[in-house]
């Protein structure tokens, strides 16, 4: 594993007075899949969307290989090479299947037509569909366009939301293997995800969000084992 490709210092954001993040950082190496947990309210999506630069920070830092990026509008941040896959997979639903992965190329580093190949050899589905509409696509293909179209832009780092959110088991498990496959080709994932379990079998280190703040930090595997992490995320029965 190489250096520091994601680095968060301190990180504040507010939504009028609600304190959203409280002094969040940590970091996140190139070659690594990172996870972020907690519980529904706990900032995790607003830290992606402060990262990708959607909502602003009212203190602290953000850098994307190196590069400051706590005051980058999105496209700049999209074009350092970090795309974000949102909650709820946001489509183009009147877009077909194809029009969607373009608008996924807009700011892309490599050639269009090797970006779509290598998303339709991940997900085989999408292009059987190329020519559908985005909305017309059920749950799961809806998932697989919407990280589809993040890789377009052949990004170095990925940004998950909840990306299991309403999906059937069989899917959820073809979704996670899907992103080991995409961390096995070289892009580095930090992943938001209410299925803790899953979650902390993927990736290599974890962060632990409580109310806006980081509460645990460490090895995915050991936070697995924490008492803490299996009470209040893995939902097992420990004893004191």
């Amino acid at each position: 594993m190489s250096g520091t490709l994601l680095s968060v210092e301190s990180l504040d954001v507010r939504y009028g007075a609600i304190h959203a993040l409280r002094g969040v950082s940590f970091d996140v190496r190139a070659g690594e899949i990172v996870t972020l947990i907690g519980s529904n309210g706990a900032g995790k999506s607003t830290l992606l969307r402060a990262i990708s630069g959607l909502v602003r920070a009212s203190a602290g830092r953000v850098t994307v290989a190196g590069t400051d990026v706590t005051r980058a509008a999105p496209e700049a941040i999209v074009a350092l090479g970090c795309s974000h896959v949102p909650e709820g997979r946001r489509i183009f639903a009147n877009l077909t299947v194809r029009e969607n992965l373009q608008m996924g190329a807009w700011r892309r580093r490599v050639p269009e037509a090797q970006g779509l190949e290598r998303v339709l050899a991940l997900f085989p589905r999408l292009r059987e569909r190329l020519t559908q509409a985005g909305g017309t696509l059920s749950g799961g293909e809806q998932q697989m366009l919407a990280i589809g179209r993040a890789l377009m832009a052949a990004p170095a780092i990925l940004l998950l939301d909840e990306p299991s959110l309403g999906l059937a088991p069989l899917l959820v498990r073809q979704i996670f293997e899907i992103v080991r496959e995409i961390n096995g080709q070289g892009t580095t994932v930090v992943l938001v995800e209410q299925n803790a379990h899953q979650a902390l079998r993927l990736a290599q280190r974890a962060y632990v969000l409580e109310t806006g703040a980081l509460a645990l930090s460490g090895d995915a595997a050991e936070l697995a084992r924490d008492p803490r992490v299996r009470r209040a995320y893995l939902g097992e029965a420990v004893e004191e």
